[in-house]
């Protein structure tokens, strides 16, 4: 475990939260170079996902420069993870490629066909295997994101000049669980870094991630409840930095967290007392406007 890489993977954002969550679990397995070589079964346990999404998450890192890899045959592959070469702007991910490839233009490997009629030539398969280009839309995948079915896109409801129809109510579960899932890996990557042992987790502390989970948004959730490990708060250190206390003060942590501000009992006291000071000469004041009516007034 490195915390030199870890404390460098936790701030960048532009990352989904599958993207985030895999980054995290090699950034822990790592040593202080970035090298680790964890299977990507391993990975898809600790993050409670499937190795078809840890694959496409690592694609996505790979594509942006947060990933190397050295494949090796008959071995487990060996990860780099440079935090100091991510670039959000980076090309394309495969995904998009490969978009592109089945969207090529009509005639590209299949002529066009008149009037449609079966058997004509813009019916036989191309050369891989795709139908004839004609009469297809294209619709362009947006930069950066490797979508995939295990994680739920969350790009604009208007694509292409269509709108999105409404998510079911299975579809909107499957993405809160994921969203949970992303966030305890979170919290427990963190927590075992800052403690050095895993956190309890029981039917409170599922509500307790679901209920962060709702008041911070699918995105935030986890990187706050990752921060929040960071928080040196007199009460939160008391509690061993229990995700009771982190959710009692949410809203309040969230905004410490974006702002890049802890605000320590220290601070609170030196601010109560700036506070106190202001009040004070506002009332000195006041009392000198008084006084000097009054005298004016005999």
């Amino acid at each position: 475990m490195s915390t030199i890489i870890m404390s460098q993977c936790w701030p960048l954002q532009g990352l989904s939260v599958t993207q985030k969550a895999v980054l995290i679990s090699l950034a822990d397995q790592a040593n202080d170079d970035g090298v680790c070589w964890p299977a990507v079964g391993t990975i898809a346990a600790r993050c409670c996902m499937s190795a078809r999404a840890v694959r496409s998450a690592m694609d996505h890192l790979e594509a942006v420069g947060l990933l190397a890899r050295d494949r090796r045959f008959n071995s487990s592959n060996v990860y780099s993870v440079t935090p100091a070469k991510f670039k959000a702007t980076a090309a394309p991910s495969k995904g998009t490629r490969k978009t592109a490839k089945k969207g090529a233009a009509p005639g590209a490997g299949a002529a066009p066909h008149a009037g449609g009629a079966p058997g004509a030539a813009g019916d036989a398969p191309g050369a891989g295997g795709e139908a004839g280009g004609a009469g297809l839309e294209v619709r362009p995948v947006p930069p950066n994101r490797h979508i995939t079915t295990n994680e739920p896109s969350e790009e604009p409801p208007s694509l292409a000049g269509l709108s999105a129809a409404p998510l079911t109510k299975s579809e909107q579960e499957e993405q809160m669980q994921l969203a949970c899932k992303a966030t305890w890996a979170a919290y427990r990557a963190a927590y075992r870094i800052r403690h050095g042992v895993d956190p309890v987790r029981n039917a409170k502390v599922n509500t307790n991630v679901r209920d962060l989970v709702k008041r911070l948004g699918r995105e935030e959730a986890p990187l706050v409840a990752g921060w929040f490990l960071s928080v040196n708060e007199n009460f939160a250190v008391k509690r061993m930095h229990d995700l009771g206390v982190l959710l009692a003060g949410a809203e309040a942590y969230r905004t410490q967290w974006a702002t890049g501000r802890q605000v320590t009992d220290t601070s609170a006291r030196q601010q109560d007392q700036t506070q106190a000071n202001a009040n004070a000469a506002d009332d000195a004041k006041a009392l000198l406007r008084r006084l000097k009516g009054n005298a004016d007034a005999q």
